[in-house]
């Protein structure tokens, strides 16, 4: 996105954001550390004269700027009708239901949206994940993995497909006396894994690296954010590749070479200070070789960790082997690409206007095109009163996806398929909560007549902006840091209990461990990671009725398939817990259920018996005793900003 200059920006007007500045925002237990850690910009970053970080009220003014910025751009510059009186009316509807935790972006558009690396550089930021093909590997060769590359570095989580294995001999590289000065930048560290890559795929020649350029460690990086993690995530990453291929030149790449490659390239990323790495590996469900690759425990905790690993499942299959190594581990997940290619809803007939669906995100949410990037929104049913308070939040929230659908990123065969896609998913958070409180009935009425009127609201923008309709608009992704803002529950997924202990790590050099501890939250030393902390936080689910070991593995794959039923052109990101008694059932719950889902995984859920766990149920009574010594914080005062948020913020895709 480039911001044409003689455009005047758009702007909320001070005397309606003052209001806001020492308003009560509806934070939920853990939400304003979350805020604080993650997603509050450094305010130097738009008046170097400002010190501190932003607080809530400034961030929702850096989001609604910036997403009504985005649309008058796009209008003004087509010669299109802008009413600015219009657009301030819709603007602080939607400043106030974000501030009051009705809807949000995801985690990207918190971070990023309105910032000026998206209007100067590049607009992938915003989106929360792709899907890259290696089908065509044998032309493209280490272009593929230096997009994947790419992508990671700016956040954004990738799926990607085994297609290309059989299709490249590997090469010996030309290596030449030539030196390559890395570029101390995004595009210098990807440049120089796409010349090593082709130098094993195509024999294309590889120069000597000299890293001299790159800014040491503990540097700060202006723009995305962060700080420099100096080279030598860089050079183990060269050194790892090196020592993948060079045993296997003149053999085929295989499957397990490709999910090694992105793998190894999310370890550097990870390492390389984006602190978490999303992907999502496809394979073929009879490749034994790629659906057992984490069993070799080595290679697991070196790299392998680096993607959830799922294959393509087809209706009618035989499932007893993949559903024992599911009840094993957790692994593989379940796709049935054949469902997306030809499903919106469920509840509707077959649809072939995505026919070419290539693969899924790694929440597995959003359906896919080779190449193609989504944007995410939430939205929190049961922090409304009445399905007619729940649309409006709606509509702000359908402007906002489709508001992201106007940025271009620097990928040209993205934005191809983008501009003709405008793909979007508006999700849902807190269902649990919300079928307690509204009744599960009522809120499966509440997405069919919703569903409706979003397709309505997609007719009229799209007519306005003068774009296509959106392919598809709706799914349910797994949530994660955005949901404790407000203290829902993360998707379709239940509570841990009514009563229980969140854990979250912090660096023992945190800005905000000072405020913590002062507030009275028990804080210790990680068993396991040096420099770290864990921070105790006692939290009441509200709307309570049953807990993750109280309900079901059958009762989750209904709401899954309802919520597909009614809800979901996209798809539906569910990770079934299931009890021990329950494993032998995977096999046939996949037979009865692969006509009604577009993809699953299973988890066993299990007391792991680790120390300091994320989730530690507690009884009222030690929830009770806990909460006598803490004291709520209001307002925490640091010149450091927030982590960022990284890919899609949930936990069951980020690794």
């Amino acid at each position: 996105m480039r911001t044409i200059e003689n455009i005047r920006r758009f702007r909320l007007s001070d005397t309606f954001i003052e209001p806001y500045k020492d308003a009560i925002v509806p934070w939920g237990p853990i939400g304003y550390v979350t805020f604080k850690r993650t997603y509050a910009r450094r305010l130097s970053e738009f008046d170097p004269s400002d010190t501190g970080t932003e607080e809530w009220w400034q961030t929702c003014r850096r989001v609604v700027e910036g997403m009504f910025n985005v649309q008058k751009q796009h209008v003004v510059s087509l010669g299109l009708a802008w009413n600015d009186n219009k657009a301030q009316k819709t603007a602080k509807d939607a400043y106030e239901r974000l501030f009051n935790l009705k809807w949000t972006p995801p985690g990207r558009g918190l971070w990023m949206m309105g910032t000026k690396f998206v209007e100067e550089k590049t607009g992938a930021a915003l989106f929360n994940c792709a899907f890259r093909s290696t089908k065509e590997l044998s032309t493209k060769g280490g272009y593929l993995f230096a997009w994947m590359m790419d992508a990671l570095m700016l956040g954004v989580g990738v799926g990607f497909d085994t297609l290309g294995a059989g299709t490249v001999t590997i090469c010996e590289p030309e290596y030449t006396n030539d030196t390559l000065v890395i570029d101390d930048s995004r595009e210098g560290w990807v440049n120089s894994v796409h010349s090593l890559l082709d130098g094993f795929f195509f024999g294309a020649k590889v120069p000597k690296f000299d890293y001299s350029a790159i800014r040491p460690a503990g540097a700060k990086i202006s723009g995305f954010g962060g700080t420099s993690s100096g080279a030598d995530p860089l050079i183990e990453l060269h050194k790892n590749l090196t020592e993948l291929f060079t045993p296997k030149v003149g053999e085929p790449i295989t499957s397990v070479d490709l999910v090694d490659t992105e793998n190894l390239i999310g370890r550097c990323v990870v390492a390389g200070n984006v602190r978490r790495s999303a992907a999502l590996a496809m394979g073929n469900y009879d490749d034994k070789h790629y659906l057992q690759m984490k069993n070799d425990q080595e290679k697991l905790y070196h790299h392998r960790w680096g993607s959830n690993n799922s294959f393509n499942a087809e209706v009618g299959m035989d499932y007893t082997w993949h559903a024992e190594q599911s009840k094993a581990n957790g692994e593989p997940g379940y796709i049935w690409l054949n469902n997306a290619k030809t499903r919106g809803r469920f509840k509707d007939p077959e649809r072939f206007d995505d026919i070419n669906v290539a693969g899924f995100n790694p929440c597995v949410e959003q359906q896919l095109h080779d190449g193609e990037c989504c944007c995410l929104v939430e939205t929190f049913p049961a922090k409304h009163e009445s399905y007619e308070d729940y649309v409006k939040t709606l509509k702000c929230a359908y402007l906002y996806g489709k508001t992201v659908t106007l940025v271009n990123t620097h990928w040209p065969e993205t934005n191809a398929k983008m501009l003709k896609n405008r793909r979007i998913g508006l999700s849902q958070s807190g269902i649990v909560q919300a079928f307690n409180k509204h009744g599960r009935r009522q809120m499966l009425e509440w997405c069919d007549a919703a569903y409706n009127h979003v397709q309505e609201l997609d007719k009229e923008y799209s007519d306005w902006l003068c774009v296509p309709k959106s392919i598809r608009t709706t799914s349910i992704k797994p949530s994660g840091t955005v949901s404790l803002l407000n203290g829902s529950t993360p998707g379709i997924h239940f509570p841990e209990d009514e009563y229980y202990i969140r854990r979250i790590r912090f660096s023992k050099d945190s800005a905000l461990l000072d405020s913590i501890r002062e507030a009275g939250y028990v804080i210790e030393d990680d068993e396991y990671s040096p420099n770290t902390v864990c921070v105790e936080f006692p939290v009441q689910e509200p709307f309570f009725q049953k807990g993750k070991r109280d309900v079901s593995m059958w009762e989750q794959l209904e709401i899954a398939a309802q919520y597909q039923h009614f809800w979901a052109d996209n798809a539906v990101s569910v990770t079934v817990t299931f009890k021990e008694s329950e494993a032998s059932q995977i096999k046939s719950a996949l037979e009865l259920y692969e006509s009604r889902l577009k993809a699953v995984s299973f988890l066993k859920y299990q007391e792991t018996g680790y120390k300091q766990a994320p989730y530690e149920p507690i009884s009222k009574e030690q929830y009770e005793e806990k909460m006598k010594n803490i004291t709520p914080i209001s307002r925490i005062e640091t010149n450091v900003a927030g982590a960022g948020t990284k890919f899609c913020d949930g936990e069951s895709c980020e690794l």
